[in-house]
């Protein structure tokens, strides 16, 4: 049985059996930058619905109970304004109360896009982590074919001493029902500092989330080149980092 220590880390090809989802956007513009490019926050959030959508279509009792822990995206080639996109997605593996979850992202003018998540399943009611039961084994345990990975965190847990830093501030509007800043809105991170130090948005970034990070206050967000960190009173909540 195949096992990955890191979850979240390796862009797995199109499985040979069990389930895929595969569904279509349109890129607005709502979702690119001056240059009419598909932003990194706006691919994190087709990722993440996707995943809603491929989740509520197998019928799965929990489709709504799933939070974000880790995220890479890779852009090849972007997609840009008015292209339509094809999203296909997979599990590609699961652990107690989590599972991996492999995307990609293709259009006819070019765009290769992919993306790999960690999710982690809980109670609606409670917010706790839920164990993977029956029902989901059933439904993606083909796809996944055996593969097990853990929940382990894999980027620096802590900015070195010289990192730079600023003031940020997540919005009301970035919250979920469940009262976290929502994954995509987190991807702003990402996108500020490419823009801000002019990086070109072809490379992989990641995202990991150490804990919670709360709206509508100051936090503090540093950054060494462009990898950063966002502190809530001295306490790493994000950690990100870009490989061009």
């Amino acid at each position: 049985m195949e096992r990955s220590d890191l979850p979240a880390t390796d862009l797995l090809p199109l499985p040979t059996a069990g389930r895929t989802f595969t569904t279509t956007r349109t890129i607005r513009l709502g979702d690119v930058d001056s240059d009419g490019e598909l932003r990194l926050d706006a691919i994190a959030r087709y990722l993440q619905d996707v995943a809603t959508d491929d989740a509520i279509a197998a019928g799965l009792p929990n489709a709504m109970g799933w939070l974000v822990r880790r995220t890479m995206i890779r852009v090849e080639r972007p997609a840009t304004l008015n292209e339509c996109v094809e999203l296909t997605t997979w599990c590609t593996g699961s652990g107690r109360s989590w599972a991996e979850r492999r995307t990609s992202i293709r259009s006819e003018s070019g765009a290769v896009i992919d993306g790999v998540c960690l999710w982690v399943q809980i109670d609606v009611d409670t917010g706790r982590p839920a164990r993977l039961d029956d029902a989901f084994h059933e439904v993606y345990g083909p796809s996944a074919g055996g593969r097990t990975v853990s929940s382990k965190l894999s980027l620096p847990k802590a900015p070195p001493p010289e990192a730079v830093g600023e003031r940020w501030s997540f919005r009301s509007t970035d919250l979920d029902p469940f009262g976290h800043v929502n994954n995509a809105a987190q991807w702003a991170l990402h996108e500020h500092r490419l823009v801000s130090t002019g990086t070109p948005r072809r490379g992989t970034g990641e995202i990991e989330y150490a804990a919670p990070a709360p709206a509508a206050r100051m936090l503090d967000l540093v950054f060494d080149g462009v990898d950063g960190w966002l502190l809530d009173d001295g306490a790493v909540a994000t950690v990100v980092r870009w490989t061009p």
